[in-house]
């Protein structure tokens, strides 16, 4: 249980970020701390938290991508309250796969990610309390292998997927815990505006769920729901020839 924890949550202001600070909220944390680009609807989620049972939460209108913006804030958040978890989760989707829309995507779900995790390695390292220590990292089910239909987005996921998973080993030593997230169509923003097949659609109250419930258990891989996991997994390790076949029949996001 996340009694007496203090988290941070870029990406808040909707989706599952948004659940994640209601779920932590619900459970006793401490202080809650996020971030977004809508200065309203994280008011709105702060309020939110406030009602279910946490007093202490706290919202910057941030642009994740600014990278001294990012360590200045996590730095002050971090003095205000010594961070137990970390979520870097604030992530966009392409849309059309413009020139212009891939670098934004990379930019925001790439950079923004190292934006948030490298300043909080800094700090864990140097606190000596022994507190728990934890960063989460959200990547996706589409990082498994790229589609078609959004080349920038699943690199953008596979990347900062597999530098999670190195980084969970490399920082085992200095007892900070690494988790890497990759769930599957989760309710938000983005999946809103989503008119392809969606299967196995999940609500993002439930999705943090499945989320805290795992990082409790410093579980390092965080993929769900099962059976679209072991779906991908299962497809990219196949021969190319085999899974391009596959994916080459997959539908377009329109």
């Amino acid at each position: 249980m996340p009694i007496n924890k203090n988290i941070l949550i870029t990406g808040a202001s909707s989706g599952i970020g948004e659940a994640l600070a209601l779920y932590y909220a619900s459970h006793k944390a401490r202080n809650i701390f996020i971030c977004g680009r809508n200065e309203e609807r994280l008011q709105n989620v702060a309020n939110k938290c406030q009602q279910v049972g946490c007093k202490n939460v706290f919202f910057q209108k941030i642009d994740i991508t600014n990278k001294q913006e990012v360590s200045s804030w996590i730095t002050s958040c971090n003095k205000q309250a010594p961070l137990n978890i970390v979520f870097a989760n604030a992530g966009v989707s392409t849309g059309a796969e413009t020139t212009e829309n891939a670098y934004a995507t990379l930019n925001t779900n790439v950079m923004g990610v190292a934006n948030t995790v490298l300043p909080t390695i800094e700090l864990y390292k140097a606190r000596k309390d022994n507190a728990p220590k934890t960063i989460a990292i959200t990547s996706s089910i589409a990082g498994y292998h790229g589609l078609k239909s959004c080349p920038s987005y699943s690199a953008s996921k596979a990347c900062v997927k597999a530098w999670g998973e190195a980084l969970r080993l490399a920082l085992k030593p200095e007892n900070i815990n690494v988790s890497v997230i990759c769930p599957g169509f989760v309710r938000s923003r983005i999946t809103d505006k989503n008119t392809c097949p969606m299967p196995f659609f999940m609500e993002a109250e439930k999705a943090a769920e499945i989320i805290a419930t795992r990082l409790d258990k410093n579980i390092g891989l965080i993929a769900f729901p099962w059976p679209m996991r072991f779906a991908t997994w299962l497809v990219s390790i196949l021969p190319n020839c085999i899974s391009d076949f596959i994916y080459s029949r997959m539908p377009y996001k329109v």
